[in-house]
């Protein structure tokens, strides 16, 4: 059975020199475009708020202590974890662990995971997944969760993540961190890279096109590698489960285990080769960069001549089909999709913009009695990362998640509102970063000569300075929005009805394309431009009289000049340390040096009144007098509504009067389950997925006429050993994310000699 399972294998490495032929082409379209857009030039609309590089140095999202379970030895385990500014999540042994400088037990890469918070939410996708595989929560013993409170990162082709916290509060916050952590890794791709990023995108989207899959794609998560993985297991993945699930031996749980093993193990596999051959080929393609650069710049006016007259060709043949097709099909839709996503989006924008409003009237208040460079400092430090305060923000990504484009899930081949659902909430948080930026810059900027009252007023300026610029940036940041995400459900729509007639004629004004010029202007992008054209008017004006009617508290289209606010615009990008100058002014009144910064860290965590540091899931914040937390001091009564459960008896334990300890009994409840286990996991995690290949070795033994799984068995195995090797780079805040990473992988802890990165918790704003 070697045979048809590597027969499998070929097809896909087939498959992947294919998208390297796709992915070559549309280099050097790409290249032209960048070059092009370089030489002759483009207005951009002027924003009015400031943006700042690299807004999270130096900072960690959260860090703190639950309980994940493992598969290995089925025992629920304390862990550690810490969320950087990678997004990455980091599982220690301890916090001791983590502040010693020990190697991670593990790292996840969350890019494609879905974050759950409920048993019955998770086995529905299993089912999903394995619809001949039927699970039931009373049935799953490695579901079982020692408390009401679940934790899931679930993924349709990697390792699942169990995780559990002993209270509901606690649940909000970790699931609002994990579904921060998502929304970054998904968003993988680069701005900054002006050819590469449109070349992989646009041949991600043609190879899809040709093999008859038009529309949103959901797997479109993390980065190249990573979607490339995902394009692979789109169609691997489906065979796999046809051919060895049900040679499956076992009960009903063992056998879902083992399924859920040999997926991670082939899409480990499966990423390491595309993470390999996408690297190859992008340095093909950078080396021969400069050759085509040169030839682009020599005979740019040439190119651009015989692509026009092309276009014109293109566009008297397909225009007369396109327009029929706008005014019968798209047309009258066109009204209906905006409105279904003006409302949310509107929704969202409006609660970031209520936030700011509330987070900023605070600091004025606070400013009132002590006006002081240091208490100024102080309550600036406290909202400077509010944007990347996952649980903050959550009311204004809740806004976004209503949205619902049902209806034309089928009719535009729109697999699912994720897409611009996640788009959404990212520039939701890049438009509150800008604005407190900017508020930050403003009130930097009047610290000197100012005090008192008269402070006071200009806190209140530069509040409203700064609310009047985020309306008008967030009206045009939305109107863009909208009018891409409609473009991305039309077009799709419209090229699937159009390529049936058009594809095939297109092949013959290749002849009217000087040879070399061809590796710069592509037919089938033209055609795509064509129809892109030919819609884009509809759009716009569709976008456009919403403004004019101020729907949605949206702005008409003008003119911003770059000396608008010539002060502003003389401000600097980079974060301002606000904490190393309130550090600097306490060194300087105790004449003494400021101890050296620890990395920050945005989200503070969970302590109730009464409750010990529960496996060290909290950390001390000296000398930090915070904002409360959401509840953060409610009465008694009210936190013993919240009940930890019983983790064997899955019931609620009643608190009993005047019993102060009762905390600590759950813990000793708790405790005998936290079983230390020396053995090596990583060992135990190849040695259960070549357990579960022996029982299916041993299953085909007894049907020796059928020997296909075997074949795919044993590949597996080598999959589960070289997928061990593979190693984290480094992530830049663009979005790029380590492909090696989206899998725990656990090593011994051993001692980093480099350098040692302590955490100190701040507390930045309310949490609500």
């Amino acid at each position: 059975q070697y045979h048809d399972f590597h027969l499998n294998t070929f097809r896909h490495t087939h498959a992947d020199m294919e998208f390297g032929r796709f992915y070559e082409q549309q280099y050097a379209v790409a290249l032209f475009n960048s070059v092009r857009y370089e030489i002759e030039g483009g207005g951009n609309t002027q924003t009015q708020l400031l943006h700042r590089k690299d807004p999270l140095k130096n900072k960690s999202i959260f860090s703190g202590g639950l309980f994940q379970y493992l598969e290995e030895s089925k025992k629920w385990r304390s862990r550690f974890l810490y969320v950087g500014d990678s997004y990455n999540i980091s599982l220690y042994e301890s916090k001791a662990a983590h502040d010693r400088g020990l190697h991670s037990k593990g790292v996840i890469n969350c890019a494609g995971y879905r974050a759950l918070t409920s048993m019955e939410e998770y086995l529905g996708l299993l089912n999903n997944s394995l619809s001949d595989t039927k699970a039931k929560a009373a049935s799953a013993p490695f579901l079982k969760c020692p408390s009401q409170f679940p934790l899931i990162l679930w993924h349709p082709y990697a390792r699942h993540h169990y995780f559990c916290v002993m209270t509901e509060k606690e649940q909000k916050k970790w699931h609002a961190i994990f579904q921060d952590c998502v929304r970054h890794s998904n968003n993988g791709l680069s701005e900054e890279c002006k050819v590469a990023t449109p070349a992989f995108t646009d041949a991600l989207r043609l190879y899809r096109q040709a093999k008859g899959h038009y529309g949103t794609w959901d797997m479109m998560c993390g980065n190249q590698a990573q979607i490339l993985a995902n394009l692979v297991m789109e169609t691997l993945h489906p065979e796999l489960k046809n051919l060895i699930v049900p040679r499956l031996k076992g009960k009903l749980q063992q056998r879902q285990r083992d399924w859920m093993l040999i997926s991670d193990a082939v899409y480990r596999q499966v990423l390491s080769q595309t993470k390999t051959q996408h690297e190859a080929l992008a340095q093909v393609c950078e080396v021969e960069r400069p050759r085509l650069d040169s030839a682009l710049r020599t005979d740019m006016d040439q190119i651009v001549t015989s692509k026009e007259h092309v276009s014109g060709k293109i566009r008297a043949f397909v225009l007369p089909r396109v327009e029929q097709l706008v005014r019968s099909k798209v047309q009258p839709y066109i009204h209906s999709i905006l409105e279904a996503l003006m409302e949310p989006t509107s929704r969202g924008f409006s609660e970031v913009r209520d936030i700011l409003f509330r987070e900023l009237v605070e600091v004025s208040k606070n400013t009132m009695n002590d006006s002081s460079s240091e208490k100024v400092g102080e309550h600036m430090d406290k909202i400077s990362m509010l944007a990347f305060h996952p649980v903050k923000m959550q009311s204004c990504y809740e806004k976004m998640e209503a949205l619902n484009l049902e209806g034309l899930q089928q009719r535009c081949d729109v697999s699912s509102p994720s897409v611009f659902i996640q788009r959404a909430q990212i520039l939701m948080r890049q438009q509150m970063d800008n604005a407190v930026h900017t508020f930050e810059q403003l009130v930097h900027q009047s610290l000197d000569g100012h005090s008192g009252e008269d402070f006071c007023k200009t806190i209140q300026r530069c509040q409203d300075r700064v609310l009047k610029k985020y309306d008008y940036d967030s009206s045009t940041v939305r109107k863009k929005f909208f009018r891409e995400a409609l473009l991305q459900i039309i077009i799709p729509y419209m090229l699937k009805q159009l390529s049936p007639s058009c594809s095939p004629e297109l092949p013959k004004y290749k002849e009217l394309i000087f040879e070399d010029f061809s590796r710069f202007i592509l037919v089938e992008n033209i055609f795509e431009e064509v129809v892109l054209q030919s819609v884009s008017k509809d759009i716009m004006m569709a976008v456009k009289e919403a403004a004019v009617q101020r729907r949605h508290n949206l702005y008409r289209d003008s003119m911003v000049l770059t000396n608008s606010d010539p002060n502003l615009h003389l401000l600097g990008e980079d974060t301002i340390d606000w904490a190393g100058q309130i550090r600097g002014v306490k060194g300087e009144r105790q004449g003494g040096e400021v101890a050296n910064r620890k990395r920050r860290q945005i989200v503070s965590m969970i302590q109730l009144d009464g409750m010990p540091l529960l496996y060290e899931s909290c950390q001390e914040v000296p000398g930090v007098d915070g904002i409360p937390e959401e509840n953060e001091g409610q009465t008694e009564q009210d936190l013993e509504t919240e009940k930890p459960v019983n983790p064997i008896q899955q019931e609620p334990i009643e608190k009993e009067p005047g019993s102060p300890d009762s905390i600590s009994e759950i813990r000793d409840l708790i405790n005998p389950v936290l079983e230390v286990i020396e053995k090596d996991e990583e060992e135990r995690c190849v040695s259960a997925i070549e357990s579960a290949i022996q029982q299916i070795e041993i299953a085909i033994q007894e049907d020796p006429s059928e020997n296909l799984s075997e074949g795919a068995i044993d590949s597996d195995g080598e999959f589960a050993q070289t997928s061990t090797n593979s190693s984290p780079f480094h992530h830049d805040d663009s979005g790029f994310q380590s492909p090696a990473n989206e899998n725990v992988e656990e090593v011994e802890p051993q001692p980093i000699t480099d350098e040692v990165v302590d955490t100190d918790q701040v507390i930045s704003a309310h949490d609500v």
